[in-house]
C-alpha cells in the first residue's frame, strides 16, 4: 500500500498570511488538528501548525495575558510565525512502512503530502491510519 490508498485527499489548508484566530476558527468548523499552510501568493506548502502547537500557544498567551489578551493576541499573530516551517512531508507513491516509520521515531501525528509542483494534495494523518486497522479488521 501506497500514501495515496489511505492520505485525505485536497486537506483544509490555511494561507501563511492568516491569523492565529482564523486557524482556530477554521480548526473548530472543519474538524480538523492539522493546517497545512499555503503561500498566499503561490499556493506552495510552507508548514504545518497543529492543534498541539497552537493550543500550548493560546494557553500560555491567556495564562500571562488574560483573556482580553488572548483575543488581541490572537488576531494580531500570523500563522507563519507559530507554523513548523521545517517539517516533512512526503510523496503520494511512498510506501506506507516509511510512514509508519516516521510517525513512531518522530511521535508527530500527521505528514503533508505534495506534489511535484510543491503544493499540498493531501494529508496523511495518524487517524488514516486507525481507519485502515479498522477496514484491515473488518475483514
Amino acid at each position: 500500500m501506497q500514501v495515496k490508498d489511505i492520505m485525505t485527499a485536497a486537506p483544509v489548508c490555511i494561507s501563511d498570511a492568516a491569523t492565529l484566530k482564523d486557524a482556530h476558527l477554521l480548526m473548530q468548523h472543519r474538524g480538523v488538528r492539522h493546517l497545512p499552510v499555503i503561500g498566499e501568493t503561490d499556493g506552495q506548502y510552507k508548514g504545518i501548525l497543529t492543534h498541539k502547537k497552537m493550543v500550548s500557544t493560546l494557553v500560555t498567551v491567556l495564562n500571562k495575558y488574560g483573556q482580553g489578551g488572548l483575543d488581541r493576541k490572537e488576531r494580531m499573530t500570523s500563522v507563519a510565525e507559530l507554523m513548523d516551517a521545517g517539517s516533512d512531508t512526503i510523496s503520494d507513491d511512498e510506501p506506507l512502512s516509511v510512514v509508519v516509520d516516521f510517525f513512531i521515531e518522530n511521535k508527530l501525528g500527521c505528514l503533508p503530502v505534495l506534489g511535484s509542483d510543491h503544493k499540498v494534495i493531501g494529508i496523511v494523518t495518524s487517524s488514516d491510519f486507525v481507519k485502515l486497522c479498522k477496514r484491515l479488521l473488518q475483514k
